[in-house]
């Protein structure tokens, strides 16, 4: 029984690999093809002719003078102030609602789980509205204020701080005298590591992907993230005319992901070495 729900399990896994990994290889294959390339040969396979991955590279940066770069720099700062400022208000939020007790600590949680079941796109038509009413729309601000509201951030953190950080540590560092700020930042910080970064890591990912919030409150390109550019070059793409930049929105979609692995891969060495560290703590 055991070798075969293993053997369920490990083709359950095999299937999800390849759907996850299929399209990666198709965007990996075709962003080396040239655009005759992409019209000749098949999706999943080389193109016998020019290996053209470096020049659409370069046609990708240089296009419309460099504004996919302009498009990266807009996405690199809505991440690092959205996503960075909705992890440390997570953190904050939920060591306070986890180590502290306040009249109303039961409808704030109420409030906060009913916030992680309501999507955020039922919220993007009245953000746009007040923020309409405010003259923060088409601007930078109105990616970046929504962005540090992270409802699922917040519980995570809440229910990661209770188990993670001791009350009795809490305690003995407040009889030596340290204050709740000290308190923080040298002895609960280092004990919340895996949480944060599993938080920051949720944040950039929603962040980065963003597309229907800029959707509607951008309306200048200077000022697009990555994901609304690339969809106005598919766009131009699909008109009469237009396929000449085809072999860009690959290219730029197969460099838009490359950040994504790179965090991943960074934050998760942090992420597992805290773990790690936990598990040993006696």
């Amino acid at each position: 029984m055991g070798r075969r729900r293993s053997a369920v399990l490990t083709v359950l896994i095999a299937l999800v690999a390849i759907y996850s990994l299929v399209p990666l290889a198709w965007l990996v294959v075709n962003a080396t093809k040239t655009q005759e390339g992409l019209l000749s040969s098949f999706g999943l396979w080389f193109d016998d002719g020019r290996f053209a991955l470096f020049d659409n590279v370069r046609q990708t940066l240089t296009y419309d003078d460099g504004v996919f770069v302009r498009w990266l720099g807009n996405t690199l700062l809505y991440v690092v102030a959205g996503a960075g400022g909705a992890t440390l208000l997570a953190t904050l939020g939920g060591y306070g609602l986890a180590k502290f007790d306040f009249p109303g600590k039961r409808a704030v949680f109420a409030v906060v789980i009913g916030a992680v079941a309501v999507p955020g796109t039922a919220l993007a038509v009245p953000t746009f509205l007040m923020f309409s009413r405010m003259g923060l729309t088409n601007t930078p601000w109105s990616v970046i204020i929504p962005s540090l509201v992270s409802p699922f951030g917040l519980y995570l953190m809440w229910t990661f701080s209770q188990q993670a950080v001791p009350d009795e540590m809490l305690e003995a560092a407040r009889i030596d005298g340290a204050g709740e700020f000290h308190t923080f930042f040298r002895v609960s910080a280092p004990l919340l590591g895996p949480g944060i970064v599993t938080v920051l890591l949720f944040t950039v990912v929603a962040t980065w992907n963003n597309y229907f919030l800029p959707l509607i409150m951008l309306k200048d390109p200077q000022w697009y993230p990555l994901t609304i550019g690339l969809n106005s070059w598919n766009d131009q793409a699909q008109t009469v005319g237009g396929q000449a930049v085809f072999n860009l929105v690959i290219t730029g979609s197969l460099l838009t992901i490359l950040p994504l692995l790179a965090a991943f891969l960074l934050l998760q060495r942090y992420w597992q070495s805290g773990l790690a560290a936990g598990s040993v703590k006696e």
